[in-house]
């Protein structure tokens, strides 16, 4: 009997120190601003992600213009309001395929590798994201125009977060 109460306390402390470090984990994944954070051992494993909810974003209104030109002004608004929606899921849409930061060039003084209007070729390197201290290229999927560019230098990214969308 003397060796159940032990026990128990023996669980009651692990598990003390199991929701203390989970807080821990908590704190770090608020203080850094993370979407997730993951934490692994051989005896645990555990996974924690922040549900975020995205600002509702303001649907471009047309303009009236001259009874002349209505017809272009139509066809420019749609693809900008269709962008506007959520980028990620647009079909042109490159997506981060990790979270770190993004370079838009090379080196610090060096010209963006891409601009909006660009035409670009499949493979042509798109972004640099460093992640863990390590470079990796983000190419193009497909030839095409750069439509629109979501990040700027040095920007902080998330993974499936829309880059940069090519038609």
């Amino acid at each position: 009997m003397a060796t159940t109460p032990k026990k128990s306390a023996a669980k009651t402390a692990a598990a003390s120190n199991e929701a203390s470090f989970v807080k821990e984990l908590a704190d770090i994944l608020d203080q850094a601003g993370l979407a997730e954070l993951e934490y692994e051992t051989e005896a645990v494993a555990i996974r924690l992600s922040r549900v975020t909810t995205a600002a509702p974003v303001a649907a471009a209104v047309p303009v009236a213009a001259a009874p002349v030109a209505a017809a272009a002004p139509a066809a420019i608004v749609e693809p900008v309001a269709e962008l506007a929606a959520n980028p990620a899921d647009h079909p042109g849409a490159v997506k981060s395929p990790m979270v770190g930061t993004v370079y838009t060039a090379p080196e610090p003084d060096a010209p963006a590798f891409i601009t909006e209007g660009a035409t670009v070729t499949a493979g042509q390197t798109l972004f640099i994201v460093e992640a863990m201290k390590v470079m990796n290229p983000i190419t193009a999927p497909k030839a095409g125009t750069v439509v629109k560019i979501f990040v700027q230098n040095a920007q902080p990214i998330e993974f499936g977060e829309a880059l940069v969308i090519i038609e």
